[in-house]
């Protein structure tokens, strides 16, 4: 069942070749934002297309009512950080991205533009101040919801238990 909608940008919003479906009447789960991200990106032309163009300095804000969380953190050099992209259209099956020459699945691509619009992002841990995590690496826009964060890599064998941390960074 395709064919071309006006959810989020319109059909105006379609560039040539790009195919929108029409989203389903109602949604399966549901999610607590846990926080907001701050980036120096406003517009979504000036940010970057994946993290490995950036070094910006960026702070995950979390609700104070997580920030007992963060505890142990700080044992982590990176972050895996998920967040919804809450300023995507979420219809299209087809895009036509500028830097291919042609259409591409919105599976194939890391394009914002989604059915269920959450980001992800490997960045690195800088520091924590009191419900904040400073971090480096992030390609969202500013004010982004937060989903959840992880640490990148964890071990869980019980030498690192016993150390309290993670035995591939020692």
């Amino acid at each position: 069942m395709k064919r071309r909608t006006k959810a989020r940008g319109g059909a105006a919003g379609l560039r040539e070749g790009e195919i929108a479906i029409a989203l389903p009447e109602q949604f399966d789960a549901s999610i607590f934002y846990i926080g907001r991200i701050r980036t120096p990106w406003k517009r979504r032309q000036d940010c970057p297309k994946n993290p490995s163009e950036t070094d910006a300095a960026c702070t995950i804000v979390l609700d104070p009512h997580w920030k007992q969380g963060l505890s142990g953190l700080e044992s982590v050099s990176h972050i895996v950080v998920l967040y919804w992209m809450d300023r995507a259209r979420r219809d299209l099956v087809l895009q036509m991205p500028h830097h291919y020459a042609e259409g591409r699945g919105t599976f194939a691509l890391r394009s914002p533009v989604r059915p269920n619009p959450i980001g992800t992002s490997i960045v690195k841990f800088v520091g924590i101040e009191g419900s904040s995590v400073l971090v480096r690496g992030l390609d969202c826009l500013d004010e982004t919801p937060l989903i959840d964060l992880k640490p990148d890599r964890c071990d869980f064998s019980p030498l690192a238990a016993q150390r309290g941390g993670d035995a591939e960074a020692e």
